[in-house]
């Protein structure tokens, strides 16, 4: 019995020392270089979210913030990453809906769990995704789109920047409720998805309007359709999918920061409001809505929210829509 009081009192010390040790980790944070991961190749619009926002959040916080992508499985390389670094802040991972919803939605295989294995810290912008076309593609308008595919199903193939990522998912969603088939063509990335199909290797993209838009903006892209709760104001012409009757596809992407679970809260506390400095910068407001998307800048308890439900629902896509892997 006593050895037993002698045990539990060593483990009680044994905890508070680690949390005062915590504490006092967290309370010095940051004194060395910062990682924030991107779970895609260069080149998407993750990879350059994390890059606009880096430099103006190593100014807020004082420290080095280096981006490095960490690509694979639709993300799901890049987030286990995050999941299995140690909760001190110094390895941070851009959170997606296809790591954080989409993917785990889906793929059965995935060992983590998004709404348990994450501290989320704050969403930074959303996105509009849109669905675009090479100038090849027999059709210049969402109603000949349509047409097309019915016409010939089987014929044509499309990119995405992974199996079970968001353009992936949205696109069986489309697919599903459209009566259609394209075949999907998986890519380590958006950005290389977004290469191949202007390059005329693929001929359709479903893929977020940032990394899109410039494509779109050059005519080396024709987009159809896009989803966003009202037109893009740089594509005037273009409906949202509620407009052509598939408000169920209608969902922006989110781009926000992530840390493993168990993150100290002066952790959390200290990036948010280092990302909600940086977005106080007219410059990094700018360099974010030039891309379509919309600055957020939410606290950590709304964004685990947002994470919660955007999960909820993909999962009742995949179980109303049957959609698998397989």
């Amino acid at each position: 019995m006593q050895r037993r009081h002698v045990l539990h009192i060593a483990s009680v010390t044994a905890l508070a020392l680690a949390s005062v040790s915590g504490s006092a980790i967290a309370q010095n944070y940051p004194n060395k270089v910062i990682r924030l991961q991107v779970p895609f190749a260069p080149g998407g619009t993750t990879d350059i979210v994390a890059r606009v926002i880096s430099e103006p959040l190593a100014k807020a916080l004082g420290q080095t913030v280096i981006v490095e992508n960490k690509a694979g499985g639709g993300g799901i390389v890049g987030a286990m990453e995050t999941v299995r670094a140690t909760p001190d802040g110094y390895l941070l991972g851009i959170a997606t809906v296809s790591t954080t919803a989409t993917n785990p939605a889906i793929n059965t295989k995935i060992t983590y769990n998004p709404l348990t294995d994450f501290t989320p810290i704050i969403n930074i912008a959303a996105t509009p995704n849109i669905i675009a076309v090479h100038p090849s593609f027999p059709a210049r308008n969402y109603k000949e789109f349509i047409a097309e595919l019915k016409k010939h199903p089987g014929k044509y193939s499309y990119a995405s920047s992974g199996t079970g990522g968001i353009g992936h998912l949205q696109t069986e969603l489309f697919k599903n409720l459209t009566k259609t088939f394209v075949t999907h063509i998986p890519y380590r990335g958006a950005g290389p998805a977004l290469n191949d199909t202007v390059a005329g290797q693929v001929p359709i993209i479903f893929d977020n309007l940032p990394s899109a838009l410039p494509f779109i903006l050059q005519k080396r892209l024709i987009p159809i359709v896009v989803a966003a709760p009202q037109r893009v104001p740089a594509l005037p012409d273009v409906p949202t999918f509620k407009e052509v009757g598939l408000e169920p596809v209608n969902r922006m992407a989110y781009y926000g920061i992530l840390g493993p679970k168990a993150l100290p809260k002066e952790v959390v506390d200290k990036v948010n409001a280092g990302v909600r400095k940086a977005l106080e910068d007219p410059a990094v407001r700018k360099r974010i809505e030039d891309t379509g998307s919309l600055i957020v800048g939410n606290t950590p308890e709304q964004f685990a929210a947002q994470i919660k439900a955007e999960f909820e629902v993909y999962k009742k896509v995949v179980t109303d829509s049957k959609l698998t892997l397989d």
